[in-house]
């Protein structure tokens, strides 16, 4: 595990990020928990409540939008202890991958967040029907990513495989970013990635 650590934190490092002064967005971030299960790396994937006002029953990463004056670690951090009731020092995050604008109009920052330790998650049940750590060795699915063109036109979306079923963009876009980038130290850009127009509400 520690070997892995080093490697996500040199490709962060590494890797030139963009970042999107959007001042007409609202900010938010996203994180991607990284935590052993049994001596194997999992990161943390929630659904949304079914009774939320927006995105119910999504499959989501844990986050959510920024307080004035916190940057996206800190965001990150937070919405994951409120979320998954898992407290994480500062020092948890290991980078950011690319900024990226939702059509819900926000710019998200996915925020890579490291425990060295064993996690329980405790859902907040206002905010996540349910919560997993996943194999991240699912991430490298051999059929994912899953290219999809909607049938009415416009962009494609991009599908990655999560516990048996192929979730959607904008959380899969993140996922595969933290795959390419942190994992493989390919410099891969998701801006482009088609949203689902549902994703909108």
């Amino acid at each position: 595990m520690q070997a892995l650590k080093h490697r996500i934190a040199t490709n962060l490092a590494a890797f030139p990020r963009l970042a999107q002064d959007r001042g007409d967005l609202r900010r938010a971030a996203v994180a991607i928990l990284i935590s052993p299960v049994r001596d194997q790396p999992t990161y943390a994937l929630t659904r949304r409540s079914l009774t939320m006002r927006r995105g119910a029953g999504n499959y989501a990463l844990p986050g959510g939008g920024a307080e004035p004056g916190e940057d996206a670690a800190a965001t990150a951090i937070r919405k994951t202890a409120e979320e998954l009731g898992v407290a994480l020092p500062p020092d948890a995050a290991l980078g950011l991958l690319d900024d990226f604008v939702t059509l819900s109009g926000h710019v998200v920052t996915p925020v890579v967040l490291w425990s060295d330790k064993p996690l329980a998650l405790r859902p907040d049940p206002v905010e996540v029907h349910a919560a997993w750590l996943v194999p991240l060795a699912e991430l490298d699915h051999l059929r994912a990513p899953r290219h999809v063109t909607p049938l009415l036109g416009g962009e494609a979306t991009l599908r990655m495989r999560v516990r048996g079923r192929w979730i959607n963009p904008p959380t899969t876009a993140w996922l595969y970013q933290f795959r390419e980038v942190a994992l493989h130290g390919r410099w891969t850009r998701v801006g482009a990635v088609g949203q689902p127009a549902w994703t909108a509400r």
